[in-house]
């Protein structure tokens, strides 16, 4: 089974940066693929970023250009890049991991964007 602790998340002005990391434990090597989601107030919970095999990646349209999600085989870390933040990007941000035991996800970290 795989555990994922979030981390980095907090209070930033709008056009300011902010790097997530998700640690991940308990058999990270058979993750095979990460992701990053989050979830607004009053919204539903959208896929913001995602890596296969360390490589293959993709993104919401919204953060095109802005984040960027990587992966440290090393650490058994997924980081999520944010720069150029704006208010909508205020969420509870999720760390996700698609392993052979299956679905993995984190508590959920906070960022908030003032304006």
């Amino acid at each position: 089974q795989v555990q994922l602790v979030e981390s980095g998340g907090g209070l930033v002005q709008a056009g300011g940066s902010l790097r997530l990391s998700c640690e991940a434990s308990g058999s990270p090597y058979s993750i095979y693929a990460m992701a990053w989601h989050r979830q607004a107030p009053g919204k539903q919970r959208e896929l913001v970023a995602g890596i296969v095999d360390g490589s293959r990646t993709n993104y919401l349209d919204s953060v095109k250009g802005r984040f960027k999600i990587s992966r440290d085989f090393a650490d058994n870390t997924v980081y999520l890049q944010m720069n150029s933040l704006k208010p909508d990007d205020t969420a509870v941000y999720y760390c996700y991991a698609r392993s052979f035991d299956g679905p993995s996800w984190g508590q959920g970290t906070q960022v908030t964007v003032s304006s």
